[in-house]
């Protein structure tokens, strides 16, 4: 899967959270999570948003439109599917796959996190930077390097919900603020 979104809705997190804790209490959790992994690659052809969002005519016609991807799906994923299609929450299903990716990243003790820089890091760089957040952070952490042309120097990292800016920009903002905060000595006149 690629790398999680940082902001899954909630009610999207909820139906992950509800599918995850079935698939782990049946030992299915990896079955599962390939079928999830199946439905998010398809969510991103524009014909199967159009269909998600739009989706009209009785639960069993869409759900019959969606069969495809459910062929050899396990039991679980196909009866969460059919309860999503019966509840009319098919959205649901557009960012299904980050949220069961963020839970599964979680079990595992893991994270998947973005760093932007103004060149692209290399694979070494990458690797380093990795190992730097997995000690601070407690957990196995793999990064993905993005440009941001914006930036000027340092880099900006995204974990989960959390963003740590060693930016130059970033750097330059903290020490206005602090000298914007900072109590100046009363003058005597």
């Amino acid at each position: 899967m690629g790398v999680v979104a940082a902001a899954v809705d909630q009610v999207t997190g909820r139906w992950a959270d509800a599918l995850f804790g079935l698939a782990r209490r049946r030992g299915v959790l990896d079955q599962v999570s390939a079928d999830i992994e199946r439905i998010a690659l398809a969510c991103q052809s524009p014909a199967v948003v159009a269909f998600l969002e739009g989706a009209t005519g009785s639960t069993s016609e869409r759900l019959t439109k969606f069969d495809g991807l459910l062929e050899n799906a396990n039991p679980h994923t196909r009866s969460f599917v059919s309860l999503l299609f019966k509840r009319r929450r098919e959205e649901v299903l557009l960012q299904i796959g980050a949220a069961f990716e963020q839970r599964l990243l979680e079990e595992r003790g893991a994270a998947k996190g973005i760093v932007e820089s103004a060149r692209l890091l290399d694979s070494a760089e990458l690797e380093a930077l990795s190992r730097d957040l997995s000690k601070r952070l407690g957990k196995d952490v793999t990064l993905t390097g993005r440009v941001d042309p914006d930036l000027v120097g340092g880099v900006r990292v995204f974990v989960g919900t959390s963003m740590i800016d060693q930016s130059l920009q970033g750097r330059m903002d903290g020490l206005r603020r602090r000298m914007m905060e900072a109590r100046l000595p009363a003058v005597d006149s």
